[in-house]
């Protein structure tokens, strides 16, 4: 397995620079909300050789910056292996204060309704709605963990009883704590009891894999263990893997190493879940 994800480190750096002559994956953009001018997109990553009469898991992954600005881009590298592991894999953007003067309860709202809009629409797009994953980096990560654990937050307008859970989920420095003394509380406030991943922890909190730097200045080690432990207590898996030395961020793919070291523990978790083979 360790040569693959070497083949693939090395077919993608290729491929950004111009260099190879491989097939991209199939790609497809899909609108999945709009907000009165503002159009949100979902890009579809498929795996190569998809079957028609079959589904497949679907990894959603929403990025980081701190829910004032980020890129769809941030994902691409993430998206482009996972497809090629069987996974149809979803870039999904959402409202940002720096493109649409929006809240990070907003943010929240449009993860939710990236999900709800998987499930609503899954035999199109051939998703196995037992199997969806959500993932993010930051406040991307936030928004991940958050479908799967705050209750508020949903767009009214939307079918409610369709889910907005993902099955799974795979964090990278993820804001998890929006308390006071936690990322975001300056914007928050109060209803970080409602926002905040770690304060909202109940049973049945889906099977989750957590990255985190240990010289990260924004999560510290401890809210990270105490996230896993009272993942435990609830009766979820959650596995930790601390870096070390590491800073915020350092699992995109411009760190080349930590990236690989990421999407190798990412892969083994997938395939314990029987989510890959």
């Amino acid at each position: 397995m360790k040569k693959l994800y070497l083949l693939f480190a090395t077919e993608l750096l290729l491929g950004i620079y111009g260099f190879s002559q491989e097939a991209s994956p199939d790609i497809k953009r899909v609108i999945y909300k709009q907000i009165d001018t503002t159009f949100l997109a979902l890009d579809f990553y498929y795996p190569a050789n998809i079957k028609p009469d079959k589904t497949y898991p679907a990894m959603i992954f929403f990025f980081g910056g701190g829910w004032n600005g980020g890129s769809t881009s941030q994902f691409k590298p993430h998206a482009k292996y996972f497809s090629k592991r069987g996974i149809i894999c979803v870039l999904a953007d959402y409202r940002v204060k720096s493109r649409n003067n929006s809240t990070p309860f907003d943010a929240l709202e449009d993860a939710k309704s990236a999900i709800r809009f998987l499930r609503k629409n899954a035999e199109e797009y051939q998703i196995d709605t037992s199997r969806i994953i959500a993932s993010g980096g930051s406040a991307g990560g936030h928004l991940a963990a958050a479908t799967a654990i705050i209750s508020k937050y949903d767009n009214p307008s939307e079918n409610l009883e369709i889910s907005s859970k993902p099955n799974a989920l795979v964090l990278f420095n993820p804001v998890i704590d929006n308390g006071p003394g936690g990322y975001g509380y300056d914007r928050i406030g109060s209803e970080y009891k409602d926002f905040s991943p770690i304060h909202n922890i109940k049973a049945g909190a889906p099977p989750t894999i957590f990255f985190l730097g240990t010289e990260d200045k924004l999560i510290p080690i401890e809210t990270a263990m105490y996230y896993k432990t009272v993942m435990k207590k609830v009766g979820s898996k959650c596995e930790l893997f601390l870096y070390e030395g590491e800073k915020h961020g350092f699992f995109n793919y411009k760190h080349l190493d930590n990236f690989n070291k990421t999407i190798s523990e990412t892969d083994t978790f997938l395939t314990s879940l029987g989510y890959t083979e």
